[in-house]
């Protein structure tokens, strides 16, 4: 494949967000000035779509698309589980633009209490989760999966229904379940919360670096609660990795590198010369 240049990849973002809707330009830039070939960039429902693709097409150097279902649909006090009615027309729209995406994401399970109130809900997420991985077999495609109270039923569904190129993304499980995904041969990406999450120093702890991947998860997830986040800040993910692992940071950086262009053949073009 060429010799790969070992900047890093942010591996899950939501650079569509209205956090970044007067400044997207200079986040990109400063990323990219710190390091960031990439950002793929993930919808949470339909409406996200249009956003994604035409980010997609004002930033093609940098901004990777994947689009599919969250299993949380809705805004703020409206945010609910997600049904089969939500999933109506997605087929569709991913069909449509399958040439340039990465993945099929964010897609998932989320059993929070707040959103999950009967085993109905939780049956009609596998149901959507499990329409959209018929979509990625079918196109060939990794899986980008959210797993928030839900980890040990993800990776048992993703087994059961053979998923073979799956990414979970700021996973809050235990690392005993985490390493049930890493023998399936699945990968784990990590956010700058790291610095003040101990169950994501203990996942790191665990996983081992050929099943790690970085992610910033922006505008959430960064290094201070409550500030938002950004792709320049993956070095912050990069240095702690190092730290825990007791490797130099540029492992870090050329191995989960790699692990992204394994899982993701659409970085292929971004990051081999």
């Amino acid at each position: 494949m060429g010799d790969v240049q070992y900047e890093v990849v942010d591996v899950h973002s939501h650079l569509t967000d209205n956090d970044f809707e007067k400044d997207i330009s200079d986040v990109i830039s400063a990323a990219q000035k710190s390091g960031v070939k990439a950002a793929l960039v993930v919808s949470i429902g339909k409406d996200d779509f249009p956003k994604v693709i035409e980010l997609n097409k004002r930033f093609p150097d940098f901004v990777v698309p994947c689009l599919g279902i969250h299993p949380v649909q809705g805004h703020g006090d409206n945010q609910r589980s997600v049904t089969l009615q939500d999933f109506e027309g997605v087929v569709e729209s991913i069909e449509e633009h399958k040439e340039i995406l990465a993945g099929i994401g964010e897609v998932g399970l989320d059993f929070s209490p707040r959103f999950v109130k009967s085993d109905g809900s939780k049956d009609e997420q596998r149901q959507v989760l499990t329409k959209q991985i018929e979509i990625a077999v079918r196109l060939g495609l990794p899986i980008n999966v959210h797993s928030r109270s839900a980890g040990r039923p993800t990776i048992t569904l993703l087994k059961e229904l053979g998923v073979k190129r799956a990414h979970l993304h700021a996973f809050d499980g235990r690392p005993s379940v985490a390493m049930e995904g890493v023998r399936e041969g699945y990968y784990f990406s990590i956010p700058p919360s790291i610095i003040r999450s101990e169950q994501k120093q203990k996942l790191v702890t665990q996983i081992p670096l050929d099943n790690l991947l970085l992610e910033t998860d922006s505008p959430a997830l960064g290094p201070v609660k409550q500030e938002r986040n950004v792709p320049a800040n993956l070095d912050i993910v990069v240095d702690y990795i190092a730290k825990i692992k007791k490797v130099d940071p540029s492992e870090v950086r050329r191995i989960t590198t790699q692990n992204a262009v394994k899982l993701y053949h659409k970085l292929a073009r971004f990051l081999v010369k």
